[in-house]
């Protein structure tokens, strides 16, 4: 899963005065990428997101600006179902509330884009880029328009007969995109920062293998989180750690097909994120251990540790916020720190590799 910036024997110093700004601009997005996380999981709490019915890459950049244009895209909100179905009668200023924040998301996104393309246009028309890595900036430029338009695949289901949100498929594809890019652009600066080790201490094969266990967990984590965003799992069941009485809740099996129970049955859908939750935090608590008895002081072993402090304050804050029943500041929260648990697993893993065979 980790990427590692490919090079040649003329590029093979990642010190090279060329390599480090590259790595901050990277990293600059990557943190706009995070707040765009966090970002987007505030317009799904407050129901923002299906508050703009057009795809207007360009003249969407600007919000209305008369009180004709402002009713005209009212009246088109008026003609879905969340409108009829949540928020009939709410007004124009009501409206106005809920696309104010639909818009910033949008605009950020756009931010994004030109904090990536506008500088990566610069560094290669002055020759700054190292050999080999221009394909992997492409690649990412790519992923980033692409995310772009399943954003609006995503939004435009939600415009569907008998819906009040969008699709939870296409918003885990959303999310899992969006998680993609943030780790290609974390990897690919770490790789341009931190040269590959000369010589790893004996025991980082294997304390590797425990932290990439962890992190597999973790990404299953999120994905099934996705599910419990997309379906509102996290208002029913607010008890931990049982639900309504019982461990495993009843009805866990009530649909068929018997997979829909997985991405769309309420109490299987919260289940599994508490069990895959718990196994991820475990399964970092576990290769924290590890870490810190058999790697010697250093960014490794301090990498493992972070990974392990960033799961288990995610787990909490998951807690708080089923006990709570998902307010919007703590579930916004709880996704932005889903990204942190991401950044620390990268690191850990970035720390614990391996250096590339001599060819």
């Amino acid at each position: 899963m980790p990427f590692d910036v490919q090079t040649s024997a003329a590029a093979a110093d990642r010190t090279q005065p060329n390599s480090r700004p590259i790595a901050l601009w990277l990293l600059t997005v990557a943190g706009m990428v995070w707040a765009m996380v966090a970002i987007g999981g505030a317009t799904r709490l407050t129901g923002s997101g299906l508050s703009i019915m057009e795809w207007a890459p360009l003249s969407g950049t600007l919000p209305p600006l008369s009180e004709a244009e402002w009713q005209r895209l009212y009246d088109l909100y008026r003609t879905i179902p969340q409108y009829a179905l949540v928020n009939q009668g709410f007004g124009l200023a009501g409206f106005k509330e809920i696309f104010w924040l639909e818009w910033f998301h949008r605009l950020w996104g756009r931010l994004i884009g030109l904090a990536y393309a506008l500088p990566l246009l610069w560094f290669w028309l002055r020759g700054r880029i190292p050999a080999g890595l221009k394909p992997r900036l492409l690649l990412l430029l790519a992923l980033g328009g692409l995310q772009g338009a399943v954003g609006w695949f995503m939004v435009a289901s939600g415009f569907e007969a008998d819906r009040t949100a969008v699709s939870p498929y296409r918003l885990v594809t959303h999310l899992g995109l969006a998680l993609v890019l943030y780790a290609a652009l974390l990897w690919t600066g770490l790789s341009l920062l931190r040269p590959q080790p000369a010589a790893p201490h004996p025991a980082t094969r294997s304390v590797r293998r425990q932290v990439k266990a962890a992190v597999w967990l973790l990404v299953a984590t999120m994905l099934a989180g996705g599910f419990v965003a997309g379906i509102r799992a996290g208002f029913d069941y607010n008890t931990f750690p049982l639900m309504e009485g019982r461990w495993v809740p009843e009805g866990y099996w009530r649909l068929e097909p018997l997979w829909t129970n997985l991405t769309t049955n309420i109490p299987a859908v919260q289940f599994n994120h508490r069990l895959l939750a718990t196994l991820a935090t475990l399964a970092a608590l576990g290769a924290a251990f590890a870490g810190w008895r058999r790697l010697p002081a250093g960014p490794a072993r301090q990498a493992c540790l972070g990974l392990a402090g960033a799961a288990c304050l995610q787990y909490a804050l998951g807690v708080a916020a089923l006990l709570l029943v998902v307010p919007v500041w703590l579930g916004t929260l709880h996704q932005a720190c889903a990204v942190l648990v991401l950044t620390a697993a990268l690191i850990a893993l970035h720390a614990l590799r391996e250096p590339r065979r001599a060819k």
